[in-house]
């Protein structure tokens, strides 16, 4: 409740801000969920019977789950998804649909907005969300194939609602290329858990806050992106970094390789004051900012990552903290290829 709090509030902030801040809010209340739900799955393991079914047990105890703690786990964790999610859908509507001119259902072409970085976090959204569902299903003790199916298709679900939702608002409209986005979030953590059994590779986020550089493209910055560091956060384009960092070890494991190190791949970009130029117009639509000189470019990175939940430790805080930050790229140095030049930055936030 206390996250669908601060989600209402946030939206009362940048409500007149753009879609994305909406959708991406959402995806930080299911991060929140997902480090309780991680915290919580680790309080099981599985035990191999002799038929290869696999039995939760406890950790401590070493007890296995009765049938009726696996039933009750499940009843708990259903009406859990219901009632939350169906909570936040209606907090959502009261504080944002509401707030714009309702119409039939119709769909909106807004593939080519951004450099594409929003379908990459709808990608990342519906990842995260899959991934967080999972792992509340893993501890409540179902089969192997139910959890990946019922957590995986989870993100997919969520974010599909929230986009039929677009579609019936006059401000914005259906996107098929956000639809797809999510498909592949979903389906990268379905592929992943039939083939490995594991995240062998993971989505993961970076921020930076930014500095325009004069004060003409600051207010433009304020008035798109807002001020505060939470609102840049999540509507700023410029300043975000999607990664899908791969686990060596997990792929090499016969190799010395450390179980934590990672390799990352990101993708960003830079130079937008605009969905698809930088232009801005009033409500007459007299252009009240025009900055077509300024280029308009895809960043891509290459960097090594940590993969912190293959950190080891006996600490049921620190594998919290370690769980919490798993969604989110470690700080490390890091070679960009943009403008057609390579470029190292020393420190990648």
């Amino acid at each position: 409740m206390g996250c669908i709090l601060l989600h209402m509030q946030f939206l009362q902030q940048v409500k007149s801000e753009g879609k994305g801040v909406a959708k991406k809010w959402i995806l930080v209340i299911f991060t929140l969920l997902f480090i309780s739900m991680q915290l919580k799955a680790q309080d099981s393991l599985l035990k191999v019977n002799t038929d290869d079914t696999l039995v939760p047990i406890n950790k401590s105890t070493q007890k296995i789950l009765t049938p009726q703690q696996v039933k009750k786990r499940v009843r708990g964790v259903a009406i859990a998804n219901v009632a939350g999610y169906s909570a936040i859908l209606v907090g959502l509507n009261a504080a944002w649909y509401a707030n714009y001119p309702r119409s039939s259902f119709h769909f909106f072409d807004d593939n080519k907005e951004w450099l594409q970085v929003d379908k990459v976090g709808h990608f990342y959204s519906s990842y995260i969300e899959s991934r967080s569902s999972m792992e509340l299903w893993r501890w409540t003790g179902i089969s192997r194939k139910k959890r990946i199916w019922l957590g995986g298709l989870s993100g997919f679900v969520y974010e599909s609602a929230i986009e039929i939702l677009d579609g019936f608002s006059t401000q914005w409209g259906f996107s098929w290329s956000d639809f797809s986005a999510n498909v592949a979030g979903s389906s990268l953590l379905i592929a992943q858990e039939i083939a490995w059994d594991d995240q062998r590779i993971k989505i993961k986020f970076s921020f930076h806050k930014n500095n325009y550089g004069n004060a003409p493209l600051d207010k433009r910055a304020d008035e798109l992106f807002g001020k505060t560091i939470a609102q840049r956060l999540i509507k700023d384009y410029n300043a975000q970094t999607y990664w899908a960092s791969a686990n060596l070890k997990s792929f090499f494991p016969a190799s010395n390789l450390p179980a934590w190190l990672s390799v990352s791949v990101g993708y960003g970009a830079d130079g937008m004051f605009g969905a698809n130029e930088n232009v801005g117009k009033d409500k007459e639509g007299n252009i009240t900012f025009d900055r077509k000189d300024i280029q308009r470019f895809r960043q891509w990175y290459l960097a090594p990552d940590i993969d912190l939940t293959k950190i080891k430790t006996n600490k049921k805080g620190i594998r919290f903290l370690l769980t919490v930050l798993s969604a989110f790229k470690f700080p490390t140095p890091s070679l960009e290829f943009s403008k057609g030049k390579f470029k190292v930055h020393v420190l990648h936030f």
